[in-house]
């Protein structure tokens, strides 16, 4: 009896150590784990999703249905991605085209709008401009402008009027995957939408692509939140 209240003073001290770590530990696992919740909590209120992965890619499916029926081989129509999000796009609907309903030899370029913008002087900040991108001309072709977002209408304003540094086309069509019909600024309509979305200024629409490194989807951003 006595050899055991010895060797239990002797370990008392060590085993209150012992706990005292534990708890330690279970408190900034709680901590850690409180945290992580609260911002994905706040991150999910601020960002409504829109379309899954699966629900673009059956939009995309549609909208390339769609353009084979109007442009049947395209042997007479090209693809114009406008700079910068619309060239994923525009190459999406190209290699559905291509591998999934055989339409071969599709011609798409890509136009930088950058300096045809009505706006482009009112920033502070130099204008970095993107890559245009069509080794071809358009003269008496039907041209179907790709974005990913349509909202005010003058990206599109500026896109036809860049277009004409490269031919007159006989045809001018667009397609976008979501239509922002509030704020337009421009009497400006999609040919082609893949769904039509109502939003306030203060909303943000936003598209990503796998190609991106993350996945397709589109999301409703709320910035006052």
């Amino acid at each position: 009896m006595k050899g055991f209240f010895l060797i239990s003073f002797y370990l008392l001290p060590f085993l209150e150590t012992i706990l005292s770590i534990t708890f330690i530990r279970i408190l900034f696992i709680a901590k850690s784990k409180f945290v992580y919740l609260y911002t994905k909590q706040n991150y999910t209120m601020n960002q409504k999703v829109l379309l899954t992965s699966k629900e673009v890619n059956i939009i995309l499916n549609r909208l390339a249905c769609q353009l084979i029926e109007k442009h049947l081989d395209f042997s007479e129509t090209i693809l114009i991605g406008i700079q910068p999000r619309g060239t994923f796009l525009a190459k999406r609907l190209k290699s559905i085209l291509e591998n999934d309903y055989q339409v071969a030899n599709i011609k798409i370029g890509f136009l930088d709008i950058t300096f045809f913008r009505d706006d482009f002087r009112r920033t502070d900040k130099p204008l970095e401009a993107n890559i245009t991108q069509i080794d071809f001309l358009v003269e008496n072709k039907k041209v179907i402008f790709v974005d990913d977002v349509l909202y005010t209408g003058r990206s599109i304003r500026a896109a036809l009027t860049a277009i004409q540094s490269f031919g007159r086309p006989s045809g001018i069509e667009l397609l976008t995957l979501i239509d922002r019909r509030f704020s337009r600024d421009l009497p400006i309509q999609p040919d082609y939408r893949g769904r039509q979305v109502d939003a306030i200024n203060d909303e943000k629409v936003k598209v990503t692509w796998a190609e991106q490194g993350g996945e397709d989807g589109v999301f409703l951003i709320n910035n006052n939140q």
